[in-house]
């Protein structure tokens, strides 16, 4: 494995619907997150690419779900951002329906990415989707973005509050803070991710059988 094994990283295929997914098998995490809340330009920078997931100033550029493998068996998926994207409602409940199904059955999912704005962390979605990891017995990582527009302290006093709520209500949750502009968390970020698709540790929970159940 290199130094950095997500810079094998390449872009494979959106998907509109889960039957469009590669197969079910071998090991993938999901990244979700609300719009505008830095999804995109984390997994950028974790994979040291500038362009592999398109980023944008409008909110809920990511309106399929974008598959990166980084071998045969390996992947990392972006999901549809949440929130106040101005799409259709058509669009966002069918949306609604594919990533719900995608959650509750894709087999050889082993973890979970929260992408929370730590300038405004734990709103009503984080809440929902922390919510149902946790019933799932899925592990979820939260990184904490754009950590560079608080002061240490803030950033410090942000950090201890969400690592509260998490151990109080998700404790199959972990956080960490996270600034893909000033480079600044990448490390842990990568280990973390590291460990669900090559090691093959869940430290937070361990995730649903491949059927689903």
């Amino acid at each position: 494995m290199s130094a950095n094994p997500f810079r094998q990283a390449r872009f494979l295929a959106s998907a509109h619907r889960l039957d469009q997914l590669p197969a079910d098998a071998g090991r993938e995490i999901a990244f979700a997150g609300r719009s505008n809340a830095g999804k995109s330009s984390a997994i950028n920078a974790i994979c040291d690419q500038h362009g592999l997931a398109r980023t944008s100033r409008t909110p809920g550029r990511t309106q399929q779900l974008n598959v990166f493998p980084l071998d045969a068996q390996r992947r990392l998926v972006d999901l549809p951002g949440y929130g106040y994207a101005k799409v259709p409602e058509a669009l966002r409940l069918h949306w609604r329906g594919v990533i719900d199904t995608y959650l509750r059955t894709r087999g050889s999912l082993v973890g979970l990415v929260l992408v929370m704005d730590s300038r405004h962390p734990l709103k009503a979605f984080d809440l929902d989707f922390l919510g149902f990891a946790e019933a799932s017995g899925r592990p979820c990582h939260c990184l904490l973005t754009k950590a560079d527009k608080l002061t240490r302290n803030e950033a410090a006093r942000t950090l201890v509050a969400v690592r509260r709520t998490l151990a109080r209500d998700f404790p199959g949750a972990s956080a960490q803070l996270f600034s893909a502009m000033a480079k600044a968390g990448l490390d842990e970020a990568r280990k973390h991710l590291a460990g669900w698709l090559f090691d093959g540790s869940t430290e937070a929970g361990s995730g649903p059988a491949a059927d689903g159940r």
